[in-house]
């Protein structure tokens, strides 16, 4: 009878837990469209979440702060956010919960816990829109326009307004770009609608226009015919990669910085959170992303630079094949590049290890690299074989990246996996640039082996989205 009593118990549990997601994902949802409010929990995204979702993020803050969060208590800050007066923001919901359990009195009520911690929103600062062209319409191309758009909100941040290709525009041509938007064979469909106008040489996305504009070279473009001024060009072609050849984007009207989704030449290359703040926008023009494996190492190495010091090392990164091989075997400009993509391994070099010391300079010359490409379709891993100036134990190393991805400045580029069976296709869709496999770290004195996995499409293209919105000034409050 009592084992009958007991599920008849977890069955109405579940139910309430179920209610109080749906209750809660409401909640999240109405204050991202109506205030432009965003939560995430543990900077993972909670908008247009499903429920198992967020029941599963739930259990990974568990887990990773060591404390009792439940929905309920998600659910009850969330109210206590829709109930008080702040300007557009990022809230952690996850730290918020975390600190809250800090605090012996377990009667303090939410909403005075949230006004206190949140105390500095007033003084936000008032942003601007910033227009936005992507120029190219590749792989990070389309993943940066399904975050644009998905992201925009009230539209008080980014803007997207146009894409530039070459070739034609007609029906055919926009339904086509219409459809790789729509539907993805790794990121899977588009939460969002796309239609063609081809009236205007436009997609229609989630209700506002974008312009696909075709151009042979920057220089023909008159963005101010389209109502665009004073807009962010993100070049995601490749063709252009030094500052001469990136400054033909600002000779066309209402066009007033570019960023670079790859590594350049004669511009400042930026790890966002690591140098980005480094580099102001209101004297500099051009910037550089750098490439996802600089992304993905960056901030791991400079924990370990600030906390140990780095004497020297070894980059090597499994890197899932790219559109730069061939499908089939057939002539290319590198070696073993020209070998069926998906047929094999693929040994071929990386910048990554130099590329590093443009954000930590105190790494020059202290880092080797080199790359194989492997049969999967996204989804990398950075192998950091080191020595540092001193002994560091297993325990030690994952404990203090588990504070720089609790705390501080690197929180959205660090993701620390408690995973004990992660493999390459669980990190697809992850925001972080790094997720560090706490599993797989190995000390011996002084030498340590870290394991970096990395989205290297999705991750990479949100830390150009951080870039974009330090560039634009359109970065809102956050609480992290």
């Amino acid at each position: 009878m009592s084992t009958i009593t007991n599920y008849e118990k977890e069955v109405v549990a579940q139910a309430q837990t179920r209610r109080a997601t749906t209750e809660f994902i409401n909640v999240v949802n109405d204050l991202w469209y109506d205030k432009s409010i965003e939560l995430v929990l543990f900077r993972n995204p909670l908008v247009d979440k499903r429920a198992s979702e967020v029941l599963n993020l739930i259990d990974y803050a568990r887990e990773f702060v060591a404390k009792p969060i439940s929905i309920q208590d998600a659910l009850e800050i969330a109210k206590a956010i829709q109930s008080i007066e702040l300007p557009a923001s990022k809230l952690d919901i996850g730290k918020l919960a975390y600190e809250y359990h800090l605090i012996d009195d377990s009667n303090l009520d939410k909403v005075d816990f949230v006004k206190n911690q949140l105390k500095d929103a007033t003084q936000a600062n008032q942003i601007a829109p910033k227009d936005v062209v992507l120029y190219g319409f590749g792989r990070i191309g389309r993943l940066l326009a399904r975050e644009l758009s998905s992201k925009m909100g009230k539209g008080s941040q980014l803007r997207l307004r146009a894409v530039v290709t070459r070739g034609k525009i007609d029906q055919s041509v926009l339904e086509k770009r219409a459809s790789l938007l729509s539907v993805d064979s790794v990121h899977g469909d588009f939460l969002g609608t796309v239609q063609v106008d081809a009236d205007n040489n436009a997609l229609i996305i989630n209700g506002t226009t974008v312009y696909m504009i075709s151009a042979a070279q920057p220089e023909d473009i008159d963005y101010t015919k389209y109502g665009i001024n004073d807009a962010l060009i993100i070049d995601n072609t490749g063709a252009f990669r030094d500052k001469e050849a990136l400054s033909r984007h600002l000779v066309p009207n209402g066009a007033s910085k570019v960023l670079l989704t790859a590594p350049g030449k004669g511009v400042p290359n930026i790890v966002h959170g690591v140098n980005h703040l480094e580099n102001n926008p209101d004297n500099i023009d051009i910037f550089s992303a750098a490439s996802c494996t600089t992304n993905a190492i960056t901030p791991i190495l400079k924990v370990l630079e600030d906390n140990y010091g780095i004497k020297k090392g070894h980059l090597e990164t499994i890197h899932a094949y790219t559109n730069d091989q061939n499908l089939v075997d057939n002539m290319h400009k590198k070696y073993r590049r020209g070998r069926a993509a998906a047929l094999n391994m693929v040994i071929t070099e990386t910048g990554a290890g130099k590329a590093v010391s443009k954000a930590l300079p105190a790494l020059e010359g202290k880092l080797t690299s080199n790359a194989i490409r492997v049969p999967v379709p996204n989804g990398s891993l950075a192998i950091l074989n080191l020595q540092l100036n001193s002994e560091a134990s297993v325990d030690a190393i994952n404990s203090i990246m588990k504070k720089y991805a609790l705390e501080g400045d690197l929180v959205e580029q660090i993701k620390y996996s408690l995973n004990n069976e992660l493999v390459s296709s669980d990190i697809v869709g992850t925001t972080a640039p790094s997720i560090f496999d706490s599993k797989a770290t190995i000390a011996d004195g002084n030498t340590i082996v870290i394991y970096i996995w990395y989205d290297n499409e999705y991750g990479y293209s949100h830390q150009v989205m951080r870039l974009a919105k330090h560039i634009a000034k359109v970065r809102r409050f956050t609480y992290y």
